[in-house]
């Protein structure tokens, strides 16, 4: 029973358990409190901060683990990406006072203090820029630091930016663009049962995945309208089309389409004609 070492608390917990659940992987505890439980019947979690979830995972304590791409890179740990999960986005951005008069990195003094919950992450991006900075790491709110002395500059998570913008803050570029990953080792992947069961794991979430924003629409349509139809639902490779017994001038088309445009599919298709419209959500969808 291969090991999966998941997030314990947070959003990217809760988004997680609802993937696997998703995903046919019921998570079956002991208790709200419980360190391990089962996933399904093949795989056994883990339940371990996220920012541990690296570490577990190239030390072996767990054979694959989901936790976001900024906590891989700051763990400097060398491990294998699976899958992108898509949850948990956001970016580690550069950001100073409003009042700095720092618009961009070039109006950086050499020397700038930057605080930053990610000091490796930091160091290396702006050895990358050629810029001489001072890395002063902090276990939280760094938001704070440039209003306390404690730095002028700050390297933070940001998702919507209105956490910055209360703090009178400014972002001034963005260091690398993060979300939940599935990860492993090369040495997990080296055992071929192992391997076998991690691809049979991503095919699986990737299916709940590739679901989500989709519906399977299902039309009677005139007959006479399937390519002006066909442009109107093109599906994952063209509509499927299918002979209605007793169905007349009438066939019946199923096709995938984005759930965002579902609205606008649906007043075309009445307006070639179309009937009995039926619109349902797709649990899976494997390519």
């Amino acid at each position: 029973m291969l090991r999966i070492a998941l997030p314990n608390k947070g959003r990217l917990s809760e988004d997680a358990r609802e993937l696997f659940t998703d995903a046919g992987l019921e998570i079956r505890a002991a208790g709200p409190r419980a360190l391990t439980a089962s996933l399904g019947s093949e795989f056994q979690a883990l339940f371990v901060r996220a920012q541990d979830i690296p570490e577990f995972v190239a030390d072996g304590a767990a054979d694959a683990g989901v936790t976001g791409f900024d906590l891989i890179r700051e763990s400097g740990r060398e491990l294998e990406e699976l899958a992108d999960l898509e949850f948990g986005r956001c970016r580690l951005a550069v950001a100073a006072r409003e009042e700095s008069g720092m618009r961009t990195l070039a109006d950086m003094p050499p020397g700038t203090r930057i605080a930053t919950v990610f000091p490796r992450i930091t160091r290396q991006f702006f050895d990358r820029c050629g810029l001489r900075v001072e890395v002063v790491p902090v276990s939280g709110a760094a938001e704070i630091a440039p209003h306390i002395g404690i730095a002028d500059v700050i390297v933070d998570l940001v998702s919507t930016g209105s956490t910055l913008r209360v703090n009178g803050l400014l972002e001034l570029t963005t260091v690398l663009e993060s979300s939940s990953r599935l990860v492993t080792t090369a040495a997990v992947r080296a055992d071929s049962r192992k391997a076998k069961a991690l691809e049979e794991l991503v095919g699986a979430l990737g299916s709940v995945l590739a679901a989500r924003g989709k519906r399977y629409v299902m039309a009677n349509v005139p007959r006479n309208t399937l390519e002006a139809v066909r442009r109107v639902v093109p599906g994952l490779n063209g509509p499927t089309v299918i002979d209605i017994m007793n169905g007349g001038d009438h066939v019946a088309v199923h096709a995938v389409v984005s759930a965002a445009t579902i609205y606008r599919t649906i007043a075309d298709l009445k307006a070639l004609g179309a009937q009995g419209i039926l619109v349902t959500r797709i649990e899976r969808l494997m390519a």
